[in-house]
């Protein structure tokens, strides 16, 4: 089995984060990393997209491949700030457009007190919005865990 080089692309607003609920959900295949169960999976890359509209989209995707990196994840901070990243659905097209990569939305389950916020304000009532958080919308037991 193959090993599956990643790279993370998260918020600029989130740019002092360290990643840790990215890595854990990783380690523990949870959220958008749910899909690699059973993979051999390696964080080879980590970070921001530049700030908006996100500068560093142009340059960090083509860096990530040459040094191997075949899967994007945005991370879930995309998904979760006030408002949701506009951009989102751009940069999915555009890495994959431009760099022929695969672009995952999500990385770490959304934690419970940004799902109930986005409940209540009713943000993510797109189709577009819908789709994005699929990945990473889990039950209640694991958002709090990711509080």
């Amino acid at each position: 089995m193959e090993k599956i080089k990643l790279g993370i692309i998260i918020c600029d607003r989130y740019n002092s984060c360290a990643g840790g609920k990215c890595f854990r959900a990783l380690e523990k295949r949870e959220g958008a990393f749910k899909v690699y169960e059973g993979q051999d999976v390696e964080l080879a890359a980590y970070t921001t997209c530049g700030g908006c509209p996100g500068g560093n989209i142009e340059y960090a995707p083509e860096e990530m491949k040459k040094n191997g990196i075949t899967v994007i994840h945005l991370a879930t901070g995309f998904l979760v700030g006030y408002p949701p990243c506009p951009h989102i659905e751009h940069f999915e097209k555009f890495i994959t457009e431009k760099y022929g990569m695969k672009v995952v939305i999500g990385t770490h389950p959304i934690p419970q007190k940004y799902y109930l916020t986005h409940q209540n304000m009713k943000t993510w009532n797109t189709s577009a919005l819908q789709k994005a958080i699929m990945l990473t919308l889990t039950d209640e037991k694991m958002r709090l865990r990711y509080d």
